[in-house]
């Protein structure tokens, strides 16, 4: 969701649950503003808000002119100082994945899993204890990463790519109809796709290159991960992803309104198949 208008656009989202104070919304609308600023990013994004036992983490990304390279993530606790969280690289991935249960709203936090690993061979065989320290600050940006590959959507023709291989927003965007919202197949995810690539030389001569480099959403695996609403009639259309649950994206049919927020936990639904 776009800081400029984060003000507005956040009742949208607010039958999904997701609300924000007013005190929470004047901080943000500032601080959002000056951490763009400083940092000379062409936006910023509220991402959306980590809950934590203790404390919550307010979260904001900032893109440069290609908005799907170099993202960078930032967490604070008061909507007010921001800190730069590190890139979450595969092996803090897999890493962050061992820890359970809820942040607590520390980032010095470090939770701790132990694993028996057996050493040696034959009658030597014994049983070793390895401890691994997971920081809550490194677990923090690999559930970010997590959602964002997961789920993060976009309008199909929001986008387009440049002859560069620039991902840069499309002017020319004035929105989906209402009978085009209500099909998933016209939203894509926001990420390097990986459904793409393996699809025929055939199906992909079809396809539009400038707009139609992401992967859909109607390819998702399980299918019915999705849920779709239309609400003030068919003014607004929200869809909710059942697998992080807390995950919210809006679009205001006929408009270039959309935008996405996140409010949870944390913690994915490892369920969803055994649920459908």
């Amino acid at each position: 969701m776009e800081s400029e208008s984060l003000y507005l656009n956040i009742d949208y989202v607010g039958s999904s649950g997701i609300i924000l104070s007013p005190e929470q919304k004047a901080a943000l609308q500032t601080s959002l503003v000056i951490l763009q600023s400083e940092n000379k990013f062409s936006k910023v994004y509220f991402w959306g808000k980590i809950l934590g036992i203790k404390d919550d983490y307010f979260i904001a990304q900032g893109v440069g002119k290609d908005e799907l390279e170099g993202r960078k993530t930032f967490y604070s606790k008061d909507c007010i100082h921001w800190g730069l969280l590190p890139p979450a690289t595969r092996q803090m991935r897999d890493t962050s994945k061992l820890a359970k249960g809820r942040f607590t709203g520390d980032p010095s936090f470090e939770f701790e899993h132990s694993e028996t690993k057996k050493v040696g061979e034959g009658e030597e065989t014994a049983e070793e204890e390895e401890t691994i320290n997971i920081k809550e600050e490194d677990r923090l940006s690999s559930v970010i990463a997590d959602i964002d590959e997961d789920v993060r959507i976009v309008p199909r023709a929001a986008f387009i790519k440049t002859p560069l291989a620039h991902v840069i927003p499309n002017r020319s965007f004035e929105g989906l109809t209402v009978s085009e919202s209500a099909k998933l197949c016209n939203y894509m995810h926001f990420r390097h796709p990986k459904l793409l690539l393996e699809k025929s030389l055939l199906q992909r001569a079809n396809l539009d290159k400038a707009i139609d480099f992401l992967d859909t959403l109607e390819e998702d695996i399980p299918k019915g991960s999705w849920s779709m609403q239309f609400e003030r009639g068919s003014g607004l259309l929200t869809l909710r992803s059942l697998l992080w649950q807390g995950y919210v994206f809006y679009h205001i049919p006929g408009t270039r309104k959309f935008g996405s927020v996140y409010m949870g936990t944390g913690e994915k639904n490892l369920d969803l198949p055994f649920m459908l």
